[in-house]
């Protein structure tokens, strides 16, 4: 996992232009100084400042540290309201998408700083593909087995095993077993389409941040 302060290039594309503001405007609205804020942050003032901004994207560990210190939510940091999103998916309204041999249905309100989806990945598809992009994943084994390759070490999960991990860490998804593997996944939606980050890139993009 990189660290909060990470000065990875990778940070600098795709900035939400919703963010900046919000970040300063509700630091005032607490009537925290910047040093006073980062500080409880865990973060340096030059970094905040940054983010305040748009010079830098922030990742989720501060986006949640900020709000807690502002007493607010990820969605209002993101510029959502609560009328901008519907909190229940019902069961009878997740309509399954495929793409690239997997089987996805949404599990979450679409937009949102976080994605929630419910996976099948067939035995055999995309097993090569390796993915590098910005933001992190949870993933939980609902299903059959997962072969999980994070940089240079493989693990098998079982149903009830899962992984949380920086998505800049290369990383392959595969089915162990011949009937599939169906998965609870979560992933941040910072900087990448839902459908980058959820199905991988094509064999061409491998590599490349979204």
């Amino acid at each position: 996992m990189s660290s909060p302060e990470s000065e990875d290039p990778a940070e600098h594309a795709g900035a939400l232009p919703a963010v900046a503001p919000q970040l300063r405007a509700l630091r005032r609205r607490t009537a925290l100084t910047l040093e006073a804020a980062a500080r409880a942050a865990g973060l340096s003032a030059a970094h905040l400042s940054r983010l305040e901004t748009g010079q830098r994207q922030p990742s989720l560990p501060m986006l949640l540290a900020l709000a807690r210190i502002y007493g607010t939510t990820v969605s209002e940091l993101l510029g959502e309201t609560s009328a901008d999103r519907d909190a229940v998916v019902r069961a009878a309204a997740m309509e399954p998408t495929r793409a690239g041999g997997w089987t996805y249905w949404q599990a979450g309100a679409s937009g949102r700083g976080m994605q929630a989806l419910r996976v099948h990945v067939p035995h055999g598809s995309q097993g090569d593909v390796v993915r590098v992009h910005p933001g992190e994943e949870w993933l939980h084994v609902l299903r059959g087995r997962l072969r999980l390759r994070l940089g240079d070490t493989t693990e098998l999960l079982g149903p009830g095993d899962s992984a949380h991990f920086d998505s800049l860490t290369p990383h392959r998804i595969a089915a162990q077993d011949a009937d599939g593997v169906e998965l609870l996944f979560v992933h941040t939606l910072l900087q990448s389409p839902t459908a980058t980050l959820c199905l991988g890139p094509t064999p061409s993009d491998i590599g490349e941040t979204p």
